[in-house]
């Protein structure tokens, strides 16, 4: 059968992801897995129409589609989102419905969950038989179990192809509301006090409900105020292209681009001085749009080092984002990983033009009272995973190439390694063989939770 591989990867042949599809073929002879490289290629398959009725031709002949990439900050690069965007904005979604298909990623597991996610509402949004989702450590295929286990990943999308094994849909179509925001007049405008706010945003001129929540926000604070609030528009920086995935950053934080365009100046004179910060865009198929998508995927030049520490962050989302639960987790994910606070999201998929207004005055006013006490409130499992991830894969295989993240790490205190907790260590030392013993087990057990609050009554204790 003939399978279309559609690539993730802007470095095309020379991604770790490739050599998990090129393993595929080498196991599977019998199949034609036909490759494009869609993220390395983007440039002439927007560009060229004839390029992409190619492209879109050959998945319309195939049996299946494997979509395969590598994770970039959450997701998929850039330029595979701003693909997957020309597949609606060209009316080509026939081409991929009833097509079987299943997801394959490499990555270290951070958020991987997120990406795939989101390209498998992606493949139910057109229709398509989604058979499952493949994501590999990046080194599995050096090892004789991950290589068995990409086969039977393989064999199993195979044989739903060939059985016409039914597929489940996971999630149903996204469904927005027609309405007009018509911001009101200020009551009581927001002393700013003098904290640094910059508002980014994607909008576009049809984007009336995104430009003018943007706008009623910035009206929030008082006059002489809201004319400092800078409002940037993502379109108009200077951004010569996507993350390459080339590593260059990984010894001193220096991009390939650095010179090149001012993407990087943008981001340390805007980003990284201010006190508040607003992202502001459009939900687009089920994520924001590509040019978000390029944002997050160039200030990987930061490379795993938290670079927005301490900032007061809010989101205004035009569109139903309750609907897309995977993107709201996403946002709240880099937020908490920044070491930062999400002190909230407003959207305008309820109410009417007066809650609206209520709802952007009060996230104008907790992101400066927020900003004036220093507040992060502490992180979830989103913020404290994903950094033990970084953590241990910096501090192991990955710092001969992110040298610049292994000298932030043990600048900022991340290597907190709970094994080099000597009172711990010595704890455990002594009570583990203690406990053993069935009468000191059973005392010790008698007395757990008393003993597990004293602490906490000394400082209750306390004046």
């Amino acid at each position: 059968m003939r399978i279309t591989v559609l690539t993730g990867s802007p470095k095309g042949e020379t991604s770790v992801t490739m050599q998990y599809v090129r393993y595929m073929q080498r196991e599977f002879p019998h199949h034609d897995l036909d490759i494009v490289h869609v993220a390395q290629r983007l440039g002439k398959i927007e560009g060229d129409e004839g390029t992409f009725r190619d492209v879109i031709d050959r998945v319309r002949s195939s049996d299946g589609v494997l979509w395969a990439f590598p994770l970039y900050v959450y997701l998929v690069h850039a330029n595979y989102k701003r693909f997957i965007e020309l597949i609606w904005e060209r009316g080509v979604q026939d081409a991929f419905e009833g097509k079987y298909t299943a997801t394959l990623s490499t990555s270290i597991h951070f958020f991987d969950h997120t990406a795939h996610d989101y390209v498998h509402a992606i493949c139910d949004d057109l229709g398509m038989r989604y058979t499952g989702a493949f994501s590999a450590e990046m080194q599995d295929l050096l090892d004789e179990e991950g290589r068995a286990s990409l086969t039977s990943f393989a064999e199993d999308f195979f044989r739903a192809i060939e059985t016409q094994r039914p597929a489940p849909r996971r999630y149903g179509p996204m469904t927005g509301r027609d309405f007009d925001y018509a911001p009101g007049p200020i009551s009581h405008p927001v002393d700013g006090g003098g904290k640094k706010v910059v508002v980014l945003t994607d909008a576009t001129p049809d984007q009336a409900n995104l430009t003018r929540m943007v706008e009623r926000f910035r009206a929030a604070f008082s006059h002489s105020q809201a004319q400092e609030i800078e409002v940037i528009n993502l379109h108009h920086l200077d951004i010569k292209g996507g993350c390459r995935g080339c590593l260059h950053c990984g010894y001193d934080y220096r991009c390939v681009y650095a010179g090149r365009d001012g993407y990087i100046d943008f981001y340390d004179a805007k980003l990284k001085l201010a006190d508040v910060l607003v992202f502001a865009g459009a939900i687009r198929d089920r994520y924001l749009s590509s040019m978000w998508k390029l944002f997050f995927d160039r200030s990987f030049f930061n490379t795993h080092t938290p670079s927005l520490v301490g900032k007061q962050f809010g989101f205004i989302i035009s569109g139903p984002l309750s609907q897309v639960p995977n993107l709201r987790q996403i946002l709240q994910a880099y937020v908490e990983w920044q070491q930062s606070n999400l002190v909230g999201f407003v959207t305008d998929e309820f109410g009417d033009s007066a809650d609206l207004d209520g709802l952007l005055q009060s996230l104008a006013e907790r992101l400066v009272r927020f900003a004036d006490s220093g507040y992060v409130q502490p992180a979830t499992f989103l913020g404290v995973g994903g950094m033990k991830i970084f953590r241990d894969d910096i501090w192991g295989r990955l710092r001969v190439v992110f040298r610049a993240d292994h000298r932030a790490y043990k600048r900022m205190g991340i290597y907190d390694f709970p094994q080099r907790d000597l009172k711990v260590r010595i704890m455990n030392g002594v009570l583990a063989p203690l406990l053993s013993v069935p009468w000191i087990r059973k005392a010790f057990t008698a007395r757990i939770k008393e003993g597990m609050l004293q602490s906490y009554q000394r400082v209750l204790r306390a004046p």
